[in-house]
């Protein structure tokens, strides 16, 4: 091939990774609108933003970027990249997240100029988080009918990949609940059987979720395999993730505060339960 020639079909394939990438933030400016919207209209998470501890904010802030990194890694803004370009997209979906945050609220009224500096920030950081994991799920969920297919064609994820995921969609779902009085308020009305119910139906949920009702992205079992080897090798683990999460995310938002002992497994119970939810949709999403 010639030089001239050599230069034109690099330059080809600049302006197609280019134009891919463009299409890729578009998407994820949609998923972070489309996943954290309704957050975005919520009292709680507008309240958040002034009455939440700054230090446990940027512990949540921290948190958030080796798991862009990580799903960014698994989806991104292109299909093939190596980390340090995962890197770069979940930076951009971060700086997604913030924008699309910042424009929602402003466009509701709910950033007034005699808002303090601190307040401002506060509001679009704690908003921010849930918009920069739902702007890199916008690829996997908004791509095109040809990307799917590639997609389907790449090798599984490892184990570790996949608990990792599974992390991810409980702390995307419990976003969404950990700030609502609800979780605190369900906990003290329930009893001992209906945590222990909660706890079944949370597993058993998790469990159908992905092997049971066979929904697209699902595992199926060989035929040889004992039932019993996919619920310890994932659905119990998983299920200890998304618990795990729950503590974490009510105690970032400070809903287990001067509580004892058996209020914060009650909340945690209750919270687990979207959380095994989001944990067992990841493995179908994501």
């Amino acid at each position: 091939m010639s030089e001239t020639a050599q230069g034109a079909h690099d330059a080809r394939d600049d302006g197609f990774e280019a134009s891919e990438f463009l299409v890729g933030l578009g998407r994820g400016l949609a998923g972070a609108l489309l996943f954290a919207l309704p957050m975005q209209m919520t009292m709680e998470m507008w309240d958040l933003g002034h009455a939440m501890d700054r230090w446990r904010l940027l512990a949540l802030m921290l948190l958030a970027i080796p798991l862009l990194v990580g799903i960014a890694h698994g989806i991104g803004f292109e299909r093939t990249f190596t980390w340090r370009e995962g890197m770069r997209d979940a930076m951009v979906a971060f700086a997604l997240g913030i924008v699309a945050s910042g424009l929602i609220l402003a466009l509701f009224g709910l950033l007034d100029a005699r808002d303090s500096l601190n307040d401002i920030v506060g509001k679009i950081a704690v908003q921010a988080v849930p918009a920069g994991i739902g702007a890199l799920l916008g690829r996997s969920q908004l791509g095109s009918g040809g990307e799917e297919e590639a997609e389907e064609d790449e090798p599984g994820m490892s184990y570790g990949s996949e608990l990792f995921m599974m992390a991810v969609g409980a702390l995307f779902l419990n976003l969404n609940m950990a700030p609502t009085e609800e979780m605190v308020l369900i906990s003290y009305i329930m009893t001992p059987w209906h945590a222990l119910l909660t706890i079944l139906c949370s597993i058993a949920v998790m469990h159908g979720f992905v092997y049971a009702v066979s929904f697209k992205g699902g595992q199926s079992l060989e035929a040889d395999t004992p039932w019993w080897h996919a619920l310890i090798r994932f659905t119990l683990p998983g299920y200890a993730i998304a618990l795990l999460i729950s503590l974490y995310s009510l105690w970032s938002f400070g809903r287990l505060d001067d509580a004892g002992s058996m209020p914060v497994l009650m909340s945690m119970i209750v919270l687990g339960f979207p959380g095994a939810v989001g944990a067992a949709a990841a493995r179908l999403i994501l």
